[in-house]
């Protein structure tokens, strides 16, 4: 029996001597290492740690951070800690590719004019006072050329991985993006027959051109070429089977994809009723692709949402009236993906609904979505609307959300199995007359049928497409109002329509790994006794401001009162120099007080950390080890008990 106290004593020893051995271990080799947050803050993703140990040159990332600036400001210093943690992992997984150096850059200093240099912008916490910087910089080690983060933003902070990542990728792979533009609408400018002038590209085009090279697609083409990045379709109506089978290939042969389909072009609908044009239908769509893909879309129904419904003016005289068919989304309507985990707002007009197919192999992710109070309307009572109200005799609500924007992904097979389609010999065709050396010359599209590349039947790596059953969604009306600076068409946006597609674009432009990465969890998860600190700091420093301002008030006031009582000559009598040195030393101390009351609240924050460590690094295993103690002194008293009875 003594022999075996003594073995689960020696036990114990040994199991408190390995816990030991196990922490040494994990703070000599920092690579052992183990994430047990709820949201697993601290491991990152696949295709973070495929992009730092792919860099083929070593890039170095420079965080700018007022330290000294933010002595007084736990919540900032917390929130810088989070960064650095988080650039920390990114560089020990990155196998030496990446190196991280922390500057605080002094007012006046060599350092400041670097963050500078780097389009780091220092900005105030508050009004007042002191600008600090809060930015990251990448730059290419050999090359010396450099992307910047110039404000590493508190509400970014579930997709900091990605915008790091992205920052990276930039620097790594500096090749512009080239987005190949496909679409029968005038995005990028046209001509007004009415008015007999040119039409302004839209606003969204304008923005496009400045981030990306864009490249238009002949709306008749039988080919995408291998310089495209990314295909943005919009609004596709009529493509022929050959334009189709280009698409296809070239999403599934590993190209990214934007594409915008409609049920009802509103600008299609404007342009009938403003300049008499004839359209065979204003609904587009991209069948077979999307029936290859296991996406359900319906060119016929519009989605009608009374919650989300926007008021329009139908005149000057007229009271503003709801518009079921037009709608301005909110937070509640945007999931948390990186497209669209920062919108505040967008505006839709006439927009379809999508939905994914149960069997399908691909991925289907609800981007944007309708309220509960939605029903879907025949798209025909858009066409020639002109009173809203109609809308409403027709609207039923059926309590469904409905999916307007999705991301889709995974494997998919082609929309033409049995390879690239042929011309019909037997089918009436028309001609093409092309001048050559001065002659015109009959084309017979037969002659001129592409040798097309091996057929591609199945993805083999996943497609990326970011999908919206809506194409109004770009138009100027809906999102930016344009203005003349310095000669110059500007948008000034009251929605996020734009941001939408330069976020779209932003992802899908990057490597697959990029793609991959998603919005993480919060790292703020403040203590409700860290709030209530906080909150009595407050209730503090707003009864000290409260006196100072009567102090102050009641100083003004007997001053004045002494200068009416002097001679009048604009002379201090001595009664006005004490008072007013009076002001000045209560000003001091009411100053250092209020210096007091934010130095405690720091100290009443850090002591209770401090105090949470203690319990997190002694008292916890303290007690585990008291449990374990009381549980092996428990059997070994049953196993007493029951040598006794035997």
């Amino acid at each position: 029996m003594q022999h075996k106290r003594l073995f689960s004593a020696t036990g114990l020893i040994a199991t408190a001597l390995g816990l030991i051995i196990a922490v040494a271990l994990i703070s000599s080799f920092p690579r052992l290492r183990i994430d047990l947050t709820a949201d697993r803050l601290y491991s990152l993703a696949d295709g973070t740690r495929n992009i730092v140990r792919g860099i083929d040159e070593p890039i170095e990332l420079i965080f700018f951070y007022s330290d000294r600036a933010t002595a007084d400001v736990p919540q900032v210093r917390a929130y810088a800690n989070r960064v650095q943690e988080l650039l920390q992992e990114m560089v020990i997984a990155s196998n030496g590719n990446l190196s991280l150096q922390v500057i605080d850059p002094e007012p006046f200093s060599v350092d400041e004019e670097m963050a500078t240099e780097y389009g780091i912008r220092a900005v105030p916490l508050a009004q007042g006072a002191e600008e600090v910087y809060f930015g990251l910089v990448a730059r290419d080690a050999a090359s010396e050329a450099f992307e910047s983060l110039p404000l590493i933003r508190p509400d970014q902070e579930e997709f900091l991985e990605y915008e790091f990542s992205r920052l990276i990728t930039q620097v790594a792979q500096p090749e512009p993006v080239v987005v190949g533009f496909l679409s029968d609408l005038p995005i990028d400018g046209g001509f007004n027959p009415a008015a007999g002038q040119p039409t302004p590209p839209w606003a969204v085009m304008s923005s496009m051109r400045l981030l990306y090279e864009v490249e238009r697609i002949d709306p008749t083409t039988d080919w995408i070429e291998d310089d495209i990045d990314i295909l943005m379709v919009v609004h596709p109506q009529d493509l022929s089977d050959q334009t189709l089978y280009a698409i296809d290939q070239f999403i599934l042969g590993g190209g990214r994809a934007m594409v915008f389909v409609d049920p009802n072009s509103d600008f299609q609908t404007n342009q009938v009723l403003a300049q008499g044009e004839t359209f065979e239908t204003l609904a587009s769509d991209l069948n077979p692709i999307l029936d290859a893909w296991g996406i359900d879309y319906d060119p016929s129904q519009v989605v009608a949402d009374e919650e989300l419904a926007l008021f329009i003016s139908a005149g000057q005289q007229q009271r503003p009236m709801t518009h079921v068919g037009m709608l301005g989304v909110q937070r509640p309507g945007f999931s948390n993906d990186i497209i669209t985990g920062q919108l505040q707002v967008m505006n839709i007009a006439s927009a379809g609904a999508l939905y994914h197919r149960e069997g399908a192999s691909t991925e289907f992710e609800p981007l944007i979505r309708s309220s509960e109070r939605s029903g879907l309307i025949d798209s025909v009572f858009f066409r020639d609307l002109t009173d809203p109200t109609i809308l409403q005799d027709e609207f039923q609500e059926d309590e469904n959300r409905y999916t307007l924007a999705a991301r889709i992904s995974g494997t998919a097979r082609s929309a033409f199995p049995d390879g690239p389609p042929t011309i019909d010999e037997d089918e009436p065709r028309g001609v093409d007359v092309v001048i050559e050396d001065g002659e015109a010359v009959v084309q017979d599209p037969l002659d001129n049928q592409r040798d097309y590349p091996p057929h591609i039947n199945e993805s083999s790596n996943g497609i990326s497409v970011i999908l919206f059953a809506d194409s109004d969604v770009l138009t100027d009306r809906l999102w930016a109002r344009m203005q003349n600076v310095g000669g110059q068409r500007v948008p000034q946006p009251f929605a996020n329509n734009g941001d939408f597609v330069i976020n779209a674009l932003d992802n899908l432009g990057g490597s697959q790994d990029l793609i991959s990465i998603r919005g993480r969890g919060s790292y703020a998860r403040p203590f409700t006794r860290v709030l209530a600190l906080q909150r009595e700091a407050d209730e503090r420093l707003r009864e000290e401001e409260s006196n100072l301002l009567r102090s102050l008030s009641q100083t003004e006031q007997q001053i004045a009162a002494l200068s009416q009582e002097g001679d009048g000559t604009g002379t201090m009598t001595p009664q006005q120099e004490a008072e007013i040195e009076r002001f000045m030393q209560q000003q001091l101390e009411t100053r250092r007080r209020l210096r007091e009351v934010r130095h405690q609240l720091n100290r009443d924050i850090e002591q209770l950390g401090d105090r949470l460590k203690l319990i997190n690094t002694a008292l916890v295993p303290t007690l585990l080890v008291i449990g374990a103690l009381g549980v092996s002194y428990m059997r070994r008293r049953r196993r007493q008990e029951s040598q006794r009875r035997a």
